[in-house]
């Protein structure tokens, strides 16, 4: 059992999809830093000087200024400028995901747009043809 277990984990396909969540969950921390620290700073400074981070409403009828008072506090909260700054970022991520599956199948589609050559059997069958014929 342990050897097919291991023949299984070395096949191409799973390691190849390892490899696939590995990089994905670096791609999605970049991602998530984009957004936060590059696309929502000036999207904020745009519609009033907005700080995304800091929307919430807190559950406990009490008021805090800061998302950091609200967990200091340990208040349940609705955060939805998190939530706002992730929804961005899986946009964000779902379009270049996109796009990279679509380079890819338009890379493919290429590849097999392209004849194969004819085997070398057939090739020298076409000459023994092509010969015959003119002899004729």
């Amino acid at each position: 059992m342990f050897q097919d277990f291991k023949a299984f984990l070395m096949k191409g396909n799973v390691v190849d999809m390892a490899v696939g969540f590995i990089f994905g969950a670096a791609f999605g921390t970049v991602v998530k830093s984009l957004v936060t620290n590059v696309v929502m700073p000036p999207v904020g400074l745009a519609m009033a000087d907005v700080d995304f981070a800091n929307l919430f409403y807190a559950l406990d009828g009490n008021t805090y200024a800061t998302i950091a008072e609200l967990e200091e506090a340990g208040a349940p909260a609705i955060k939805y400028g998190l939530f706002i700054n992730d929804m961005i970022g899986f946009i964000i991520l779902g379009f270049v995901i996109f796009m990279l599956v679509r380079m890819i199948t338009n890379m493919q589609k290429k590849e097999e747009a392209k004849p194969a050559a004819p085997a070398a059997d057939i090739v020298l069958l076409t000459e023994i043809r092509d010969a015959l014929a003119k002899k004729k």
